[in-house]
């Protein structure tokens, strides 16, 4: 079912993991989670960060109080995860927010959903990210699309960010969470060849959790562990480092 896409325009901060070494690969770092979000994917299971009633009523850390960890945690973490939500619907609040987090000498990687290729430039331009981490819904096709993220999508703009990462001088990766329901084989083996070549790609298997957008995915049945050997035989070759998480 698709949704229109509102959310709120106040950028505020709905989390925070304090510690993470999975988040930032090779780095120790923290995550921040912005709320509010473009997409209504169905499968998604962090309402409190996306539907807007969900993220009124969820406690929120105040920016002042984030900043005084991250001057407590000065030479002991390397950088900070920013996501969401999706955190470039917050325009130049999210470059300012940035930019104080840069003074404080953290490295920063980005996570997005890639509709807003203008601002993904600019903020590669400006230095102020070290790494972006790009989700890739569905195969670049605008029904597909649509019905993976739960939203209007436009092809045109997520293909434009991912040549716009793919030819920056900073890391990055591409990653899909592939979801029983929404994709079949066939839409990975295309989505892989959507992107490649690419550095990295890396397939993320949907966990099954309650508070999903859609009930519906709080009881799917998981594909097989067959189901992706298949795959990482037809894909891994597409890409310098290829990962099944």
């Amino acid at each position: 079912m698709r949704v229109s896409r509102t959310f709120l325009t106040d950028m505020t901060i709905g989390g925070l993991q304090k510690v993470t070494l999975v988040d930032y690969p090779g780095k120790l770092a923290c995550t921040v989670f912005l709320s509010g979000c473009n997409f209504r994917c169905p499968f998604c299971y962090s309402k409190e960060l996306v539907l807007d009633q969900e993220i009124r009523n969820h406690p929120q850390i105040s920016e002042d109080n984030f900043f005084d960890f991250l001057a407590e945690k000065k030479g002991l973490l390397e950088g900070c995860v920013i996501c969401g939500g999706e955190p470039t619907i917050h325009g130049e609040a999210l470059d300012d927010f940035l930019r104080k987090i840069k003074k404080q000498s953290f490295l920063i990687k980005l996570d997005t959903n890639g509709t807003n290729p203008e601002m993904i430039k600019r903020l590669i331009d400006e230095k102020l990210v070290n790494y972006i981490a790009m989700d890739i819904k569905a195969p670049l096709v605008k029904e597909k699309y649509e019905e993976a993220c739960g939203a209007a999508a436009d092809i045109s703009k997520i293909k434009e960010s991912i040549s716009i990462i793919k030819n920056s001088e900073i890391e990055y990766e591409f990653r899909t969470t592939v979801v029983p329901g929404i994709h079949t084989e066939e839409d990975i083996v295309k989505m892989a060849n959507d992107i490649s070549p690419a550095s990295k790609y890396f397939i993320q298997r949907f966990r099954v959790e309650k508070g999903t957008i859609d009930k519906r995915f709080e009881t799917v049945t998981p594909f097989p562990d067959e189901f992706y050997k298949n795959i990482e035989e037809k894909i891994k070759s597409l890409f310098s480092i290829f990962r099944i998480r």
